[in-house]
Formats: C-alpha cells, structure tokens, sequence
C-alpha cells in the first residue's frame, strides 16, 4: 500500500474521531498517534490532511451541501462525510494531486470503511464538483 493511500486512512479515522466527539484537532491528533507508531511520511501527510480540512471545514461542507442533492450532512453517515470532506479539501487545496487519483482514492475509502451504497455516492458527488472545477483550481459555482 501507498505512503498516500495509508495516510487517508490515518486521517479519515483521524476525522472520523473528531466528528464523533467533537474533540479539538490537535488533541485528535495527539492521542491519535500516540496509539499509532507510523513513518513520519505518512504521519506528515495525515497531518497536512486532517489539519487542512479542518481549517476549511466551512467551505467544505458547503460544496458538500451544494453537490448533494437532498442530503444535508447531518443525514449523511459520519464515514461518508469524512472521505468527502477529505476528498474536498485534495480538490481545493491540494493541486499537485490528479483529481481523478484523489476520486478514485475516495471511493475506495467508502468502499472500504463504509457502506455498499458508499462507494456511488461519494463519486456522485466529487464528480459534480470536479466538473465544476476550472483547471486552475477556481470553481463556477458559489462556495467560496
């Protein structure tokens, strides 16, 4: 598995356990590798993750509101929101991602950690919102 691939893993659990208790970022993080010994390159990138989500929360979840047509996040399982908020913030934040790697990565995090119908879902609406996406990181449509 990839240094990349493991550090999604590491922040959506990471994201996950803030969602569940509304624990603050850093604190998350610090009980969360004091239990996880790992490579500091997937430590890193984790880190850059989970910290870059939660610094655009904000806007995050309003794309995710805007693509998700008659789902507000509330509604959605905390999974499904955490690999979408993820995903969001690779599409915003980091360009020297492929979209379609950070998709593609997305989907299987659903797959893996969620439920079957997970998978579709969080690609219907990356997709959306890719598309949106102008190729120089600007989006057409008002989340900003």
């Amino acid at each position: 598995m990839g240094v990349r691939r493991k550090s999604r893993e590491f922040a959506l659990q990471i994201l996950y356990q803030i969602d569940l208790s509304r624990e603050n970022v850093r604190d998350a993080l610090e009980l969360f590798w004091q239990n996880f010994q790992v490579s500091e390159g997937d430590r890193e990138f984790s880190d850059k993750l989970v910290l870059g989500v939660c610094r655009h929360k904000e806007k995050i979840d309003r794309a995710i509101e805007e693509y998700s047509a008659n789902w507000s996040l509330k509604r959605m399982s905390k999974v499904d929101r955490n690999v979408l908020r993820l995903a969001i913030f690779e599409l915003f934040y980091c360009h020297d991602i492929p979209p379609k790697v950070t998709l593609n990565e997305a989907v299987d995090l659903g797959k893996k950690f969620g439920s079957e119908k997970s998978g579709s879902f969080i690609n219907g609406i990356l997709d959306s919102i890719s598309v949106s996406i102008n190729k120089d990181g600007s989006r057409t449509k008002k989340t900003d």
